[in-house]
């Protein structure tokens, strides 16, 4: 049921679809946020808190994998509204589980409904994302991320204002909630429907039952390319991942610097990635995927080795810096590249994503059980290997045949001899 759009319609669907990525933000930042409220209030230990924050991370990888499930049954738009409204009630039970009921049991289920209900909708977002960029003909994926990044500041700035009020987390999480439950109704309303994200407006208008649906949309895993593509992904979110969870204790236990710093030199890593993505559209256009990639992932590695090695703290700055930067594009380009074909992107958008959240999800806390052995710093380097390899599967990235989205202008002639 795919057709042409208008202007004003396009224009709709792009702004939709940046509230979505910046729901998704906002959710994340919003828990994040509460968390030492949560565990004060809870009375539980980091061991307590860990076990949490592990059965979120399986929720959302079992939300990735299940994700094609749902776009088969009932389409991005009924998909991307069902996970949203899941999402939002995971918010609502963390904070009501927090003060209200005290229970550890049901924060828990709070956060398996936030874990999943995020998990599904990454894929359909970046699915839609990568439509809407065929439809305008020019690399804004980066953007896109972009807005994510932009929800989790906005997520963060509400959590500092909410503790200087003295709201609880049952009142300032639900408020949130239902924020983002705002967001997805008007959102998913000016979503068009497409044949393409296996949407319909009744069973009947669909050529194929649910079933054929979901056996085409698992068949994106038999592709060689998607291995591929989910390489460059594995490699960029192991650095993203990484750099969030343990960027800041690498400063200050690796580097021997005050807490503070350490903050400072992950703000610096976060506000170097999103600049970044802001601007990233037109370099990819201009240079190409390709050649995008490969220069990313010299500064992302060179940044990382940077960061292990410097000697004064000023070169530690620079280096997250460089590492932010290097980090900020391999996803949306990576995914961007799995949507060449829009009549198989939810599909191969799906699989490849998957491979690239399970290493952002599952990547820091392997690090972490290694860490213990060899040492924070050293552990690192495990970083800068998978950021080699995934700049070494670059050519991946290159577009399919009849799709110009991030061929580039300047390394086109170079990637046909390539």
């Amino acid at each position: 049921m795919d057709f042409a759009l208008t202007r004003s319609q396009l224009v709709r669907w792009r702004t939709a679809i940046f509230a979505v990525f910046m729901a998704s933000g906002l959710s994340i930042a919003t828990w994040s946020a509460r968390v030492p409220a949560i565990r004060d209030t809870l009375d539980i230990t980091r061991t307590d808190v860990g076990l949490m924050l592990l059965i979120g991370g399986i929720a959302s990888i079992t939300g990735l994998s299940v994700s094609s499930v749902i776009l088969a049954r009932w389409g991005a738009r009924r998909g991307m509204l069902a996970t949203m409204f899941t999402f939002a009630v995971g918010v609502v039970l963390i904070g009501i589980g927090t003060d209200a009921l005290h229970s550890w049991t049901v924060v828990t289920l709070g956060l398996v409904l936030w874990g999943f209900g995020n998990g599904c909708l990454d894929v359909m977002m970046n699915v839609e994302a990568a439509a809407i960029e065929k439809h305008i003909g020019k690399t804004i994926m980066p953007l896109f991320h972009a807005f994510f990044s932009f929800g989790t500041v906005i997520g963060a700035g509400l959590g500092v204002a909410a503790i200087g009020l003295g709201l609880v987390p049952a009142v300032h999480l639900p408020i949130v909630a239902a924020v983002i439950a705002v967001i997805a109704v008007f959102s998913v309303a000016n979503v068009p429907i497409r044949e393409a994200a296996m949407d319909a407006a009744e069973p009947a208008e669909q050529k194929h039952g649910w079933r054929e649906r979901l056996a085409f949309a698992l068949s994106a895993w038999k592709e060689p390319r998607t291995y591929a593509l989910g390489l460059i992904l594995l490699g960029m979110s192991f650095a993203e991942g990484g750099a969030n969870d343990w960027l800041a204790l690498g400063v200050v236990d690796g580097h021997d610097a005050p807490e503070a710093l350490g903050a400072a030199a992950l703000a610096t890593f976060s506000v170097c990635m999103t600049a970044v993505r802001v601007l990233g559209g037109p370099l990819v256009d201009r240079l190409g995927r390709v050649l995008t990639l490969r220069i990313l992932a010299v500064l992302a590695g060179g940044g990382l080795l940077l960061f292990i090695l410097a000697p004064t703290l000023p070169l530690v700055f620079v280096g997250a810096a460089l590492w932010g930067m290097g980090a900020s594009l391999g996803f949306p380009i990576g995914v961007s590249a799995a949507a060449d074909d829009p009549a198989k992107a939810a599909a191969r958008v799906s699989a490849a994503a998957t491979i690239g959240y399970v290493a952002f999800l599952a990547g820091p806390p392997a690090l972490g059980y290694i860490s213990d052995h060899i040492g924070l710093l050293n552990t690192l380097y495990i970083i800068v290997g998978l950021i080699v390899l995934s700049g070494l599967a670059s050519g991946a990235a290159r577009p399919i045949a009849g799709s110009t989205v991030g061929a580039g202008r300047v390394a086109s002639g170079s990637d046909a001899r390539d």
